[in-house]
């Protein structure tokens, strides 16, 4: 995400040309998995906190608060209500990597990072089909779990085509509300954006357990892709898994 430099006194925004909000060619995003992981994205933040505020500042935000109008010199604008903002561009970021031979998505808000897969330290008389063991992460013991098992998803060797001449096998590290996971998957797609409007709810006869874990399903790449409710996941990892 540093591919985009400027002069010293111009606030980086490469995330908005290269990053998550522009066209996913920065390649970091592999690694950050999104910007905020990013210390150029840090960076520009804590340079934007620290400015000096801009004249009127105070005062356009009281107007806006107050729901009274915004003169602009010789005319005067109402300011758009935020909640129609964001209900006109709300978009869902998700993380896409393929197990086995399902398609899975996952919020890019519990997404920490992706790494190369790690070995995994067997805990004594604790590891199971579902908790296969500690991964060291820069010096971090993290608790590593099979996803395939804990979605009971079958093994085969027939695999799905891939998306990419070589495919490369990825740990991912996921966290939520202080809790960390990571777990290997078969293939990592990346990043993308989907609007609201284009989940699809999960068929009423599905009965398998990875229609369980799932929010719904979008159609993409002429696949249908799963995409996982992370509120259910973490709640059943730590029941599951955590004593």
């Amino acid at each position: 995400m540093n591919s985009i430099t400027g002069e010293s006194n111009i606030v980086e925004n490469c995330w908005n040309v290269i990053g998550i909000v522009g066209d996913h060619n920065c390649p970091e995003l592999s690694h950050f998995i999104h910007c905020r992981n990013c210390p150029v994205y840090t960076s520009a933040g804590r340079n934007l906190l620290e400015r000096s505020i801009p004249d009127k500042y105070q005062q356009e935000w009281t107007q806006f608060f107050a729901g009274t109008k915004l003169a602009t010199g010789n005319r005067q604008k109402y300011l758009q209500p935020e909640s129609d903002i964001l209900t006109k561009t709300k978009k869902l970021q998700v993380g896409i990597f393929r197990l086995q031979r399902e398609w899975l998505a996952l919020s890019a808000q519990v997404l920490k990072e992706t790494i190369s897969p790690s070995l995994i330290h067997a805990i004594p008389h604790r590891s199971n089909e579902i908790l296969k063991g500690l991964v060291n992460i820069r010096g971090e013991l993290q608790l590593c779990i099979s996803l395939s098992n804990l979605l009971h998803l079958e093994t085969t060797q027939t695999l799905p085509e891939a998306l990419s001449p070589i495919v490369y096998a990825r740990m991912i590290v996921i966290q939520k509300e202080g809790f960390t996971w990571v777990f290997p998957v078969d293939e990592f797609y990346g990043l993308y954006r989907f609007h609201e409007h284009e989940l699809r709810d999960t068929p009423n006869s599905a009965t398998s357990a990875i229609n369980t874990y799932t929010k719904g399903f979008f159609h993409w790449e002429s696949r249908s892709l799963s995409y996982i409710d992370e509120e259910l996941l973490f709640m059943s990892l730590q029941r599951k898994v955590l004593p």
